[in-house]
């Protein structure tokens, strides 16, 4: 072919000959772009008259695409070099695209040849279209992974639905499981709150229809259904014209349905309907893993009351025994967790300090009456009774699994720094954390109130005590903080 066209010239060739060895569209063009002459292959079905020929190309040609052209030939005629150009052309109503190459033949001529390449450019556009669409889905897939939280979900969802589905408008509503009723949840593109107090009942409106159905509804016209969403008054001021609503299904549960709305006619393919039925699906996934985490999270909460309302229980039986514990007990419990939060403790860790303090002597409730509550010093055989409490506090919780992590601060909060305490001696390090921090508190409360045996200490002589104390009572590390909270009335 190149042989062909080194040697083509008007005077010596037949152009209708060498165009037909072309594709789809040929111009034998001068210099200026005048048409010599001119063929098109089948595909085109010979769109242009006779009429056209001694016209500039650029006359017959979009005004946009005639600049091109022209800068096009110019290059043509300066360089020499073959030039090339992609372009749209609508041809009876249809859109088609060229691959355009200017060939210079010789100083007089150059030939256009534009190949027909919709086909191709249609492959790419679903192609893209198709990695978009994973791309959704794949984010879909990573919100149900994260556990996102569903009003973050379905903003999301939205966002991926009107960008790719290519519609104006779109929102959510999700069945009430209670009220059996399809409440507005998140919406998008709309320019008022029409639709944001829907509540409706299965098989009412189009979103009822959709749930009750459990199938896609489509209305092509929504002005000649103005009464599907008589719902609301504000809704004829969207001039919304289309519609579809698509039921989001999870494990063979409706749990609401999607609606999209478009200000224009929409002409869905095949690709745009199983998309819309992909996303559906996804997201019902989605909403229902968000949903069960929710409420999962609900009942945690719940779960996490009645544990702490168990422990308030146990521990008000010591308090029914024993009056002055009462307030000891709240005391030291909103001491302990303030100096915890002032060394930097993890709020995970902060529930289990607290319930450990709570029931620092729940032991204490197997100790007879006439040496709990005796109003004076105890004996040594008595004071072997009494130091068998933390021991009795392992024995009444340790078949408490959920109490697991709060039994340090009931067991070991009488161990001392040097290893003199009791049950264990335990020494140093080896005391863990959350019983030597609330050693501090419970013997600063201890001095400074008052028992039947003698009056309270003031809190001078007490943090002095405790400063003594440290290195052999008291962890050295912790003191610093805690007479720190304790000098500048932090409690």
């Amino acid at each position: 072919m190149k042989k062909m066209l080194s040697n083509l010239s008007v005077s010596d060739q037949e152009p209708d000959v060498t165009l037909q060895a072309f594709t789809d569209l040929n111009f034998v063009l001068d210099p200026n772009g005048i048409i010599l002459d001119y063929s098109s292959g089948p595909f085109l079905l010979n769109p242009f008259p006779k009429t056209i020929l001694n016209q500039k190309i650029q006359d017959i040609l979009p005004s946009d695409l005639s600049d091109k052209l022209e800068l096009a030939l110019q290059t043509v005629q300066q360089t020499g070099n073959v030039s090339a150009l992609e372009y749209p052309l609508s041809i009876s109503d249809q859109e088609y695209w060229f691959d355009v190459r200017l060939v210079p033949i010789s100083k007089s001529q150059v030939i256009l040849t534009a190949r027909d390449i919709t086909k191709c450019r249609e492959t790419e556009n679903r192609l893209n279209r198709q990695m978009q669409q994973l791309s959704a889905l794949r984010s879909i897939d990573l919100a149900i992974a994260s556990g996102l939280d569903l009003n973050l979900l379905l903003s999301m969802l939205l966002d991926q639905v009107t960008a790719l589905m290519h519609v104006d408008a779109a929102s959510v509503l999700l069945l009430n499981a209670r009220t059996n009723m399809l409440e507005f949840t998140s919406g998008k593109g709309f320019r008022s709150n029409s639709l944001q107090y829907t509540r409706l009942k299965l098989g009412d409106g189009c979103a009822g229809r959709v749930a009750l159905g459990r199938k896609m509804v489509n209305i092509p016209d929504l002005r000649e259904n103005r009464m599907e969403f008589d719902r609301s008054p504000l809704f004829r001021n969207e001039n919304f014209i289309a519609y579809y609503g698509m039921p989001l299904i999870a494990k063979g549960r409706v749990l609401g349905v999607l609606e999209m709305f478009h200000r224009s006619f929409l002409h869905p393919d095949t690709d745009w309907l199983d998309f819309l039925g992909m996303i559906a699906g996804q997201a019902a996934i989605a909403i229902d893993n968000a949903v069960m985490f929710k409420d999962l999270q609900r009942s945690n909460v719940e779960l996490n009351l009645a544990y702490d309302a168990t422990i308030e229980g146990l521990s008000r039986a010591l308090d029914l025994r024993d009056k002055e514990t009462e307030e000891h007990t709240r005391r030291v419990t909103d001491t302990t967790v303030k100096l915890a939060v002032r060394l930097g403790v993890e709020a995970s860790e902060l529930v289990h300090i607290r319930r450990g303090a709570i029931l620092h002597d729940i032991g204490k409730v197997a100790i007879p009456d006439k040496i709990l509550l005796k109003p004076g010093p105890l004996g040594e055989d008595e004071w072997k009774i009494m130091r068998r409490h933390p021991d009795i506090a392992v024995d009444l919780l340790s078949s408490v699994e959920y109490l697991a992590p709060a039994l340090d601060i009931p067991h070991w909060h009488h161990e001392k720094w040097d290893g003199t305490g009791y049950p264990d001696q335990l020494c140093g390090d080896k005391i863990p954390f959350s019983a030597r921090l609330f050693a501090f508190v419970d013997v600063f409360d201890a001095l400074t109130s008052d028992r039947p045996y003698r009056n309270a200490w003031s809190k001078g002589d007490a943090l002095q005590y405790i400063e003594a104390q440290t290195g052999k009572h008291f962890d050295p590390g912790i003191a610093p903080e805690f007479l720190n909270l304790i000098a500048h009335n932090h409690i």
